[in-house]
């Protein structure tokens, strides 16, 4: 047994609505620069922030901190030992100008993507609960209330978590 719940016939996987939804999402300004400043500069991971807003934002329950550790186990191999290291050598290659080189940099950047969908998924597998309908404020305050569990106090008041909630509201909005 996974922990996922079955979903209605036809209907699009937890994995697939994530999936969806990151990508959606981080096109949004100022989105991408906010996650990836959390990620580089304190090291939490831009899966799981997306991860704790999903949630939120597609009705569940809040995270608790049970929830956010399962969900963390879930993918801390495949974070630690594949996706860091891929990042780690494509940002190597950055400024090399060869131009085999780059064809590389890019192939490396398409099997880290790859890597991240495999972590959405195995993250959305984590999830028993289903989405259930809500007025939007209500899934706006637990997802902010997700990415504050996650985030801690003193990030979760950040510049860049604000960012995170605004962006959020637009595109719930």
């Amino acid at each position: 047994m996974t922990g996922v719940v079955d979903e209605p016939a036809g209907a699009p996987s937890n994995g697939e609505t994530f999936w969806r939804f990151s990508l959606a999402y981080y096109e949004k300004p100022q989105v991408s620069a906010a996650l990836i400043a959390l990620q580089d500069r304190r090291g939490f991971d831009a899966n799981m922030m997306l991860f704790a807003l999903w949630l939120g934002l597609s009705g569940r329950p809040p995270l608790d901190a049970q929830t956010l550790a399962v969900a963390e186990a879930a993918v801390c191999t495949i974070r630690v030992e594949i996706i860091e290291p891929l990042r780690r050598l494509r940002r190597a290659l950055k400024h090399e100008r060869a131009a085999d080189i780059q064809r590389l940099r890019g192939q490396l950047q398409a099997v880290e993507l790859a890597a991240e969908k495999t972590e959405q998924f195995r993250l959305a597998a984590s999830v028993t609960s289903r989405g259930a309908e809500a007025p939007v404020a209500a899934r706006l305050a637990v997802a902010a209330a997700n990415l504050s569990l996650y985030l801690g106090p003193h990030e979760a008041a950040s510049c860049d978590a604000d960012r995170l909630r605004r962006a959020l509201a637009e595109f719930a909005g």
